[in-house]
This record gives structure tokens, sequence and C-alpha cells, in this order.
């Protein structure tokens, strides 16, 4: 046993055991009282076994307690007390990047619907914040200033007269840490902050709600991803990176939407591989059932998503770079895999290079972070300003 890591979130409670090689591996689930036993064939007890059971936390939405002892000789049992009626995943990933062998646990709830975790989301946040739902922290966002032509065209567009949805996408998350600066900055750690300050910009407009893909240190899969935005019907989705280059001297942000063809220079090509990796590092289970219909999704791009994607994504561009420096001064197109969603405008931000030293201290730092997450919030609410939403059809 190399190592045990745990990560609780109310979507899902990971566990991953790294080893030096695989093992055999069973498990039952026991539903009165609910547990779940899974027994490691070929392996002694050992101290970092062990330390599983002080890794759980009692706040842990689906581990009550673990306990951990040697079954029979070289066979360990973990016994896992659940809070609640589970349907766990348990499944192998082989040596990948920084990782070796893995035995992931993974504990869902029994039952899974993103769309009512969105509206329980809102209603959470309405209700906390009173009427108007803007909480008691809020501060209204300080924009950049509008050009003549901005200004023109907001004094003639339409409003927006509709709920609007935006899902914001923080890349990486639990095992896949995602790009690491030179002083140890995680790039997972940076977007979710960005995000979660986007968020917090996005919920004081009126008729705009965002929705998190994640909102803890968790991985989803990139399938999953594009999943939740529709199942949450989403009108746009925004996922925000800070990746990491070759050289340490590449810099700027940048807005990639998606190309069927070619990537439209060899960096972008270079960073959607590396992008596309997330899931061998994060761990999928690809014995999963919706492993076809993930793939599916990610074919169905079509010519009206990219053409609307390219419209967001020049504005988006245009508000980071009164932020700071363009990667180029274009919006770049590669085949990322999470922006496939074949009815949503979707853009991939990539606010600056963790690989960087200055801008990996820039990114760390809370109002850095807060100019970024503001600059795509107003290019965010310009595209609507230009694009006005299209009617819902009527429900069903």
């Amino acid at each position: 046993m190399l190592a045990v890591r745990v990560w609780p979130a109310r979507e899902y409670t990971r566990i991953a055991l790294e080893l030096d090689q695989a093992l055999p591996h069973t498990e039952t689930l026991v539903p009165d009282p609910p547990r779940l036993v899974v027994d490691l064939e070929g392996l002694e007890l050992d101290a970092s076994l062990r330390e599983l059971v002080a890794k759980v936390r009692t706040d842990d939405p689906y581990i009550r307690q673990v306990r951990v002892g040697q079954y029979k000789p070289r066979v360990v049992r973990l016994v896992f007390d659940l809070k609640t009626e589970t349907a766990p995943q348990v499944f192998t990933l082989a040596p990948v990047g920084q990782y070796g062998h893995r035995l992931v646990i993974d504990l869902y709830p029994a039952q899974e619907d993103p769309l009512l975790a969105l509206l329980q989301e809102v209603q959470r946040r309405d209700s906390a914040a009173g009427s108007g739902g803007r909480g008691p922290q809020a501060q209204p966002p300080r924009e950049a200033v509008p050009t003549t032509e901005e200004t023109a065209r907001r004094q003639t567009a339409p409003a927006v007269t509709r709920l609007v949805t935006i899902a914001i996408d923080p890349g990486h998350g639990g095992e896949d840490p995602g790009a690491i600066g030179q002083a140890g900055t995680r790039e997972k750690d940076v977007v979710l902050a960005i995000s979660q300050r986007l968020r917090d910009l996005l919920a004081q407009e009126p008729n705009m709600r965002p929705f998190l893909t994640r909102d803890a240190d968790f991985f989803v899969p990139l399938g999953v991803r594009v999943q939740k935005a529709r199942a949450v019907q989403a009108d746009l989705f925004v996922s925000i990176h800070a990746d990491a280059f070759v050289r340490p001297d590449a810099r700027g942000a940048s807005v990639f939407v998606l190309s069927e063809g070619g990537a439209s220079s060899s960096t972008a090509r270079w960073m959607a591989d590396r992008e596309n990796r997330a899931d061998l590092i994060g761990g999928v289970n690809l014995g999963g059932r919706n492993r076809e219909v993930a793939q599916l999704l990610l074919q169905m791009a079509t010519d009206t998503q990219i053409r609307d994607s390219s419209n967001l994504a020049r504005m988006v561009l245009g508000q980071l770079g009164a932020v700071g420096q363009l990667h180029k001064p274009a919006v770049e197109q590669a085949g990322f895999a999470v922006l496939k969603a074949p009815d949503i405008p979707s853009v991939l931000v990539e606010t600056a290079f963790i690989s960087n030293p200055q801008e990996e201290k820039r990114l760390a730092d809370p109002d850095y972070q807060q100019k970024v997450a503001r600059a795509i919030h107003t290019g965010i609410r310009n595209y609507f300003l230009r694009y006005p939403p299209p009617a819902r059809p009527n429900p069903t």
C-alpha cells in the first residue's frame, strides 16, 4: 500500500487506495444496517491502511466510520459503515502520471438528480439572501468602462426577459490536481476559487442562475460535466482552467472554442490533448452504464453551437484583455472534449499559465481571482445583451 486518499463531497465520496501492484478484490453491499465490505487479497494489514480510519471525517456525507482488519491470512477486510443508502462503484485503475495502481471506491447516493441539485442550490441561496436573491455580503460588480459602441448597443439591445442558466465548470479536482506551479499552487484550487467568485457575481443578476459542475474538491469526468450542463438546461457552459506549458515563459489568458477539424495552433493542440487526459488521471469507471451515452454526447457538437460559442468567446476574451496580458489576441480552437455539448454555447477559459512563476503568483492572489471572475462575468452579460436567449418551448 503506497497511499490512502479520501475525497468527501456532497455529490459522492471517493476512496483511492494506491498500491505497488494490482490486487484481486471483492465487494459486498449489505443493506441493514447499510455497509460496504471490501476484501483485498494478497495484502497484510499495515500502518497506511490503518490511517484510512483517521482520514474519514465526521462530516462525510456517506461514511459513518471505517473498520479495517486482517480478515484471514493475506486478506484485509475494509468495512464502510454508511450513513445512508448508496450506489457504490468499485474499480481499478492502471498506473498513470504520478499514480501507481489504484483501487477506487466511489460512494454515490442511491438516486442522483443534477437538476434537483440546481433547484435546491438556488432555493438555499435565495432563502439565505432574502428578497431579491442578494446575500448580505454581496457587492455590486465593478464594470469595465464601456466603449461608445457598447453603450449604444446596451441602449438598443432587448432585455434578458427569461431566466438563463450558466454552467460554470471548474477544471480538474479530487485525484486530478491539474497543473502545478513551481511554488506548489494547484490548478484545481485556483480555478475553483475563480469559479465560485464568478458564481457569486452571476447570482446578483436578476435573470441569471449559475450552476457549478463541482463546488468542492472532487473529480468530475469530462462526459459527466457535459451531462450536468444539459441536465440543468444550461444556456451557456464556461470551463475555467489555469494550464501549464512546456516552456515557463508562456503567459497570458486564452479563450477556446471547439474545433471539429484541426487546432488553431500547436499550443492549442498540446493543451487540448493534455486536458482530454483528465479522465485517465482523475479516474473514470469505464464499466459504468453511461459510457456509451457520454461518448455519444461528445460527438454531437453542431455548427450552430460553434458559431454561438465563438461569439461568447470574443466577448469574454475582450474583457480578459483589460485585466492582463493575452496569450493570443484572437479566440483559439481545439478539440477539447468538455466543449462538445451539442446544444450549449461552450467556451474554455485559460485564465493564465500556472507554469509561469509570475502568473502563478497572480493566480494565487484573491484580488486577481476576483478581477478574472469579473471579466468573465462582464463578457457573459454583454453576450446576452447582444444575443438575447430564445424563448424556451412550453413544457409538455
